[in-house]
């Protein structure tokens, strides 16, 4: 009687068991459906809103166009003076070239002047040994001893007269070559000076365009609403909301293949189970029965201990969940945190790294959007049903794509690199965890470090 009252209680605990595991499942399944109802009024709102702001948004994107002009004719004016300013740089280069050029030359005719200049006072100084400083031409020929001798003395003094000329026009001509090489050194200097001025005035023009065009990108954000909060328009919105609402119907197919799955295997957990006890329970009555016939046969048996009823066979373990926190989903610091942020609200964290720095899925789920954003670049957005609660995780600024919108991930999935895409002042990943469905509000956002591990 206590075997049959224990294995009665080992059958209805078996039975609450898979009671209780099968709870949190239909749990999760309304659970699930309550937020893709959710999913469905925000984007009946967005529509609203849509239709509200039409004309609104056609104002700012038309100012936003005369902004974007402006600042596409700053681009090209700064290019300009880009290409200006190097060419007054390689102007000044090549003037610099030519005036060593000049002092190089001024150099060799000062050095040749000065060997004529030498060779001028060696001969009047020879000049004025041999006659008190001029030649007496015609002792000179007299002394010729006949008339060949004569005309080649004749001959002689014409040649000495012509080189003496010659030595003293070359002398004449280096020197005034001296006067105008140093005239155009001198010229040259002045242009450096003037084209360094330029210069000068060229680069105060750049940084003033630059300056403007800043200034310009600023009022542009700031007309946007949002430089480093992703805030996009109405219709990239209702595009997310669109596919969120696929994408929570699939997690919700998978969370029901995962409670079916889960279920057989309780199933078979359970018939397992109730097998080993049917075989116990055997085991037990045929030692039993063998006991009772051997007690009847003994003279001793009033004085015999009852044997100890066999232990019940334990409960099956239940069947693991999901995994019920996410991990960092690229290396390196993190640079920013969720809260206010330059006057607006930072929905994420910012993850910085140089280099080429794989972005891996937080967790197991959905890719309800993967594509290229205005502001977020090129970004995945991902759907997870973690123990029945919907979660939406966002992956900004990434170099490249390596997943597309609808396909199935699992934790740690390569979903691309991390990049400076989009409204980005660098090399990092913005990370944002929604408790629920994404919307433009950011009001599901939750603090990411609260749950990466």
């Amino acid at each position: 009687m206590k075997q049959k009252i224990m294995a009665t209680a080992l059958t209805i605990t078996l039975g609450l068991s898979g009671l209780s595991a099968a709870i949190p499942q239909t749990a999760s399944a309304e659970n699930l459906d309550d937020q893709l109802n959710n999913v469905k009024e925000k984007q009946s709102s967005n529509e609203k809103e849509l239709q509200k702001k039409e004309s609104e948004l056609a104002d700012v994107k038309a100012e936003q166009e005369d902004v974007q002009a402006e600042i596409e004719k700053l681009n090209k004016e700064v290019a300009e003076t880009d290409e200006k300013i190097s060419a007054k740089e390689q102007e000044i280069k090549d003037t610099n070239t030519e005036i060593d050029q000049l002092k190089e030359e001024i150099k060799a005719l000062e050095e040749r002047i000065a060997e004529r200049d030498k060779l001028l006072k060696d001969r009047v100084r020879s000049m004025q040994q041999n006659g008190g400083g001029t030649v007496d031409y015609m002792e000179v020929l007299l002394g010729a001893t006949d008339f060949s001798d004569l005309v080649e003395r004749v001959l002689a003094l014409n040649t000495i007269a012509d080189q003496d000329k010659k030595i003293l026009e070359e002398h004449k001509a280096d020197k005034e070559a001296v006067e105008e090489k140093k005239a155009q050194v001198e010229d040259k200097l002045a242009s450096l000076e003037e084209n360094k001025a330029e210069l000068e005035e060229l680069k105060a023009e750049l940084d003033s365009k630059k300056a403007q065009k800043d200034k310009l990108m600023k009022s542009l954000e700031e007309e946007e609403g949002e430089l480093h909060n992703h805030m996009m328009d109405l219709n990239e919105t209702a595009e997310i909301l669109s596919a969120q609402e696929t994408a929570v119907k699939q997690e919700i197919k998978r969370a029901e293949e995962a409670a079916r799955k889960a279920e057989e295997e309780r199933k078979a957990a359970a018939a397992k189970a109730a097998k080993e006890k049917a075989e116990a329970e055997a085991a037990a009555a045929a030692k039993a029965k063998k006991e009772a016939a051997s007690s009847s046969s003994s003279s001793s048996s009033s004085n015999s201990a009852p044997a100890p009823a066999p232990e019940p066979a334990p409960a099956p373990a239940p069947a693991p969940s999901s995994n019920a926190s996410f991990i960092k989903p690229a290396a390196g610091p993190i640079t920013s945190g969720l809260g206010q942020r330059w006057g607006t609200f930072h929905a994420g964290i910012d993850i910085a790294q140089g280099g080429s720095n794989p972005v891996s899925a937080a967790a197991d789920g959905t890719v309800l959007r993967s594509y290229h954003s205005d502001s977020y670049g090129n970004v995945v957005f991902i759907t997870h049903s973690i123990n029945g609660q919907m979660y939406t995780t966002v992956y900004a600024h990434l170099q490249n794509r390596a997943v597309s919108t609808g396909q199935t991930v699992s934790q740690g999935t390569y979903l691309g690199t991390m990049g400076n895409s989009g409204h980005s002042t660098g090399q990092h990943l913005h990370f944002e965890i929604h408790k629920g469905s994404w919307n433009s509000s950011k009001s599901n956002a939750v603090d990411p470090m609260n749950y990466i591990r």
